[in-house]
């Protein structure tokens, strides 16, 4: 153990207590209304009409008063002149986005009137982060319009900070992935933009798709912000060297894609080329998506990346990535000097190439230590019904449709877009949450994945009350090591739960777990007991 880095706190330890028959898979059951999760997403309008309409909603997994239990926070849309048919008007004002209290018990309050981040705008995505270093998460919603920034405030409340912050960005932005680009101690945001709506002025369009596509509008950059430590940040995107003018940015995650210890961006755009901006370690990044075979999958550009996920899908010790899409989704598997594209090869074409793509999740849902994907479909331009996937790893590099065998989830249709996945109950294994398109979002609790052991880390900065953020966990057994960045934003439009999860098979014990903090000093441990919540604060 490094004596200089670590206060380790044991906050839960559970024993297994699922006592199915070995080798029966998980089955994921609907706890939406057991939980009280009343939410229901709306576009705004009688009838899906538009772009802006059919992009869908996220949400999150956060824990907003630091009680161990993970929240949630729901995003909707709003009647808006712009974007809505006036068939709509009676529904202007009426329509918010919620935050739901974790009770502990498996069940859910909604206390959004209370905590003050009712918004009403026409939201898309979210993120939370401890960006004024306070101890507590705030809460960062992006809009059809200008962006807002909550401030938590300890108390059960936030304050709207976001003119002042700096970050009330004004296009229609979808994600925000927040890290420490510059390595000074806080943490800095990219925002990532669509495109410029026109308010429905051009109708040259196949009257059978609905409403025209991305390509009839006008792409719009993204933005770096840089924290300035004082709750305001500074637009550095074309210093940065991430301005790229005409982007349709779909959602992005950051990663360590290269091993070098900085977190590079992965932005999937929508019918255009992906970008990847590496790290250089000094400030600025590098435009090299299509050097490392990141820029397109084998279905080129016609398809229209939705939300990346990044996981070790093969365990050797690199950071791959899979991105749902309108064909038949992408796993981009890291080869150290690029990317190769696995799809088929995998198995995962024939079955997502079924369906329209969009939350996409890499996670280890039966705990086998092996990354499992899970996809939310529905059609882009009409309200048409689509099976989830979920496909699980079988260690061999091929993945297995599991669906059929999951649940009677997996036998309901829905027009499904954000997906996330955390542990909201506490018992060592992922549960998922799904937002449809203008309906009911789906709460699914895992029952049985924890039947195997798993370990789950919740990595602290120094004074134990904030992520961090960036950090590289890294988890060994035997000749078996799994690796993490915590990063909780991942997928479309949404955040995941930020403790990091590991499925541990059959194995009693850890051999090692080392932290790579972000200010790139190690922690390790060893012999650590499994099926526990472990926190490690850095000293």
């Amino acid at each position: 153990m490094n004596p200089s880095s670590v206060l380790i706190q044991v906050v839960m330890s559970m024993a297994l207590t699922v006592g199915a028959a070995p080798g029966k898979l998980p089955v994921f059951t609907d706890a939406t209304k057991e939980a009280g999760l009343t939410a229901k997403h709306n576009y705004g309008d009688p009838d899906l009409s538009n772009i802006v309409e059919g992009t869908g909603a996220g949400a999150m997994f956060f824990d907003y008063n630091g009680d161990g239990w993970m929240d949630i926070y729901f995003v909707n849309g709003c009647w808006m002149k712009d974007v809505s048919d006036n068939r709509g008007r009676r529904l202007r004002g009426k329509l918010t986005n919620s935050l739901y209290r974790n009770n502990g018990d498996g069940t859910f309050t909604d206390i959004t009137k209370e905590a003050g981040v009712g918004h009403k705008g026409y939201g898309f995505g979210c993120s939370a982060a401890d960006f004024d270093g306070d101890g507590d998460l705030d809460i960062y919603v992006l809009n059809y319009g200008p962006n807002v920034l909550y401030r938590n405030d300890g108390d059960g409340t936030f304050s709207d900070i976001s003119r002042e912050s700096g970050l009330a960005n004004p296009k229609w932005s979808l994600s925000a992935p927040w890290f420490d680009y510059d390595g000074d101690g806080d943490l800095d945001v990219y925002v990532v933009n669509y495109l410029e709506y026109d308010s429905g002025k051009f109708r040259s369009y196949y009257a059978a798709a609905g409403y025209p596509g991305p390509l009839s509008y006008s792409g719009q950059p993204d933005a770096l912000y840089r924290n300035n430590g004082d709750g305001t940040f500074t637009d550095v995107t074309k210093e940065a060297g991430v301005f790229q003018p005409n982007g349709r940015g779909m959602s992005a995650t950051v990663a360590d894609l290269n091993n070098d210890g900085f977190l590079d961006i992965y932005v999937p755009n929508d019918a255009m080329e992906n970008y990847f901006f590496r790290n250089t370690g000094k400030g600025t990044f590098e435009n090299e998506g299509l050097v490392m075979g990141l820029a397109f999958g084998e279905g080129g550009q016609g398809v229209s990346s939705m939300g990346p996920a990044a996981g070790d899908v093969d365990r050797d010790g690199w950071l791959d990535l899979y991105i749902p899409d309108m064909g038949y989704g992408c796993l981009l598997m890291n080869r150290k000097d690029y990317f190769e594209d696995r799809t088929e090869p995998t198995n995962l074409a024939v079955v997502c190439g079924q369906y329209t793509g969009w939350g996409g999740v890499l996670f280890d849902y039966d705990c086998d230590g092996y990354l499992d994907v899970f996809v939310a479909n529905g059609n882009a331009h009409h309200e048409y019904t689509e099976e989830d996937v979920l496909m699980r790893n079988d260690g061999t590099g091929s993945f297995v449709d599991v669906a059929d065998e999951s649940g009677p989830y997996f036998r309901e249709k829905h027009v499904g877009r954000g997906a996330t996945y955390g542990d909201y109950d506490n018992d060592g294994d992922l549960d998922l949450l799904v937002v449809n398109l203008n309906d009911k979002p789906k709460l699914l609790r895992n029952d049985g994945g924890n039947r195997n052991n798993w370990l789950t880390i919740a990595a602290m900065l120094p004074g134990g009350k904030s992520d961090a953020i960036g950090a590289r966990i890294t988890v060994k057994i035997g000749g078996l090591t799994q690796i993490r960045d915590l990063v909780p934003v991942t997928g479309y439009l949404s955040q995941a739960d930020a403790r990091c999860h590991f499925g541990l098979g059959s194995s009693p014990k850890v051999d090692a777990v080392e932290i790579r903090w972000p200010d790139k000093r190690t922690t390790k441990l060893e012999d650590v007991k499994t099926n526990q919540i472990l926190t490690v604060v850095q000293e």
